[in-house]
């Protein structure tokens, strides 16, 4: 996979944060086979690496989500985003980051009070180790939440303008209608 360009100030933010969780998976694997030896070869099984393996494991998954949308890799429905217009798939891109816009912006505000709660009292697991997941997973969750709705508004920004991309499946559908003996719109249009 070749990476996307970086086309704002929040693409620095998105590929700091990547770069940190490309190399997360390393560190646990690396305590996992700890424990693994530790358990089995010398039978003194550690209290603390499953909870730091779930700890770091919980970051990895936030900002995989915030690459992913930097990227632009998330599941979108080509088959019909490529056949519309360009101005639909405008309309398209917008009602799509309102959307995300509504859900960060009601998770912010219903999971802040909470979030700043166990923040504040450097909530625990709970476990023997013990870790203060609560308290930085549940803010990392907003702070995530806060970068995603950024992103998706300096990617929009970005792709406004910009000529449309065709996906395999655009091509196929463009092969179907020759099949079928209908023209391509596109190139109709283009010859016009």
């Amino acid at each position: 996979m070749v990476e996307h360009e970086r086309t704002g100030f929040i693409d620095l933010i998105t590929w700091g944060f990547s770069r940190v969780a490309m190399w997360a998976p390393a560190f646990v694997v690396a305590i996992m086979f700890y424990e693994v030896v530790m358990r089995y070869l010398f039978v003194m099984p550690t209290l603390w690496v499953n909870e730091m393996s779930l700890w770091v494991a919980g970051g990895i998954y936030l900002t995989a989500g915030l690459y992913s949308l930097q990227q632009r890799s998330h599941i979108r429905i080509f088959i019909i985003y490529d056949i519309v217009p360009r101005w639909l798939q405008r309309v398209f891109d917008l009602v799509s980051v309102f959307c995300l816009l509504v859900f960060v912006f009601a998770v912010i505000w219903g999971g802040f009070g909470e979030a700043w709660a166990k923040l504040m009292r450097w909530e625990t697991f709970g476990t023997a180790f013990d870790p203060p997941i609560p308290a930085t997973i549940k803010p990392l969750i907003l702070i995530t939440l806060f970068l995603l709705a950024l992103q998706a508004v300096s990617n929009l920004i970005y792709d406004w303008n910009r000529e449309a991309e065709k996906t395999e499946i655009a091509e196929d559908v463009d092969v179907i209608r020759a099949s079928l003996g209908k023209p391509d719109e596109k190139a109709e249009n283009r010859n016009d």
